[in-house]
């Protein structure tokens, strides 16, 4: 299986790198850090029993069109922000038989590169981590790591079930499932609520927004699974306990939405909040703290681009 890596963030880094462990061919396509990776490749450090190591890919490119050959499937590992256009990180780089993974957070977020390669097969992914690029060349694991993978927009193919099964045997938590439109609103449940939050309270981390404010994560949460069960994806009645007892349990953890604020940098409202509340809107359900949470995170942005 030879695998090509588009994006060498904390995600695409994190699971390229284990996938060469369990004997995958993966190269990866850097942008902003192509100088620092091409010469030194990539240092993971984890919290975990993972430890430490180094990843050095088959080949590293800045250009698709760089690539010796066409790669079996292309783990697609950019943030969704303004100006992410992820068509054409995709058009040089696939193959006829080339499978699409989308590893990255939101929802409602499959259908543009459906519409662009629509003969190609598209697997959505979900990653449940707390991961961080640090410097370029350099990641920091602090907990979990457990990947949803699921033919969009359903089924399970027999590439996506090896690539689970590549996974698993790297060591990671991977599900393979049929309904992944379903687990991805699973996973919105959290982003939804501790994303805007984190930016919102200008940096607090997930651990001191919880412990003081837990009943309003949890009538965010309750927004989420209203909007995704009239959309036909039902949610464990558990699934907001769970929750919140995993987020109790994490290290403090600032959000990836966070660093990019601290950072100046795009961040993935539409994505993670938009979509969220245009979904809840276009199926007629009540969402007032969605509601209010995206019209004070586009303030924010309205803010960060005028002092900018």
């Amino acid at each position: 299986m030879k695998v090509l890596v588009i994006g060498t963030g904390a995600i695409g880094s994190f699971y390229g790198s284990l996938l060469a462990q369990a004997d995958v061919s993966v190269s990866v396509l850097a942008r902003s850090d192509y100088d620092t990776v091409q010469a030194h490749g990539i240092d993971i450090t984890s919290e975990t029993a993972l430890g430490q190591w180094h990843f050095q890919p088959a080949q590293v490119v800045a250009k698709a069109a760089e690539l010796a050959e066409k790669p079996d499937i292309i783990l697609l590992c950019i943030k969704l922000v303004e100006g992410a256009d992820r068509t054409e990180l995709l058009r040089d780089a696939i193959g006829p038989d080339t499978a699409i993974v989308l590893l990255a957070n939101g929802v409602e977020i499959e259908d543009e590169v459906a519409a662009a390669f629509p003969d190609h097969e598209l697997i959505s992914g979900l990653a449940f981590i707390c991961v961080t690029r640090t410097a370029p060349g350099k990641i920091w694991h602090q907990a979990y790591g457990r990947l949803a993978l699921g033919n969009y927009p359903g089924g399970l193919s027999e590439k996506t079930r090896a690539l689970a099964e590549a996974f698993e045997k790297a060591g990671v938590g991977c599900t393979a499932t049929a309904d992944i439109v379903t687990t991805r609103w699973q996973k919105c449940l959290w982003n939804a609520s501790f994303s805007p939050l984190s930016v919102l309270s200008g940096g607090l981390g997930t651990t001191d927004i919880l412990t003081t404010q837990e009943p309003l994560i949890r009538a965010i949460m309750a927004e989420v699974c209203a909007i995704a069960s009239a959309l036909g994806h039902e949610q464990p009645a558990e699934i907001i306990d769970r929750q919140i007892d995993g987020t109790h349990k994490m290290p403090p953890y600032k959000t990836s939405m966070l660093l990019d604020f601290e950072a100046g940098r795009p961040m993935e409202t539409e994505a993670i909040l938009g979509n969220t509340v245009r979904a809840g809107h276009r199926a007629g359900v009540a969402i007032p703290h969605l509601d209010t949470l995206y019209a004070l995170m586009k303030l924010r942005e309205l803010r960060l681009r005028s002092s900018g």
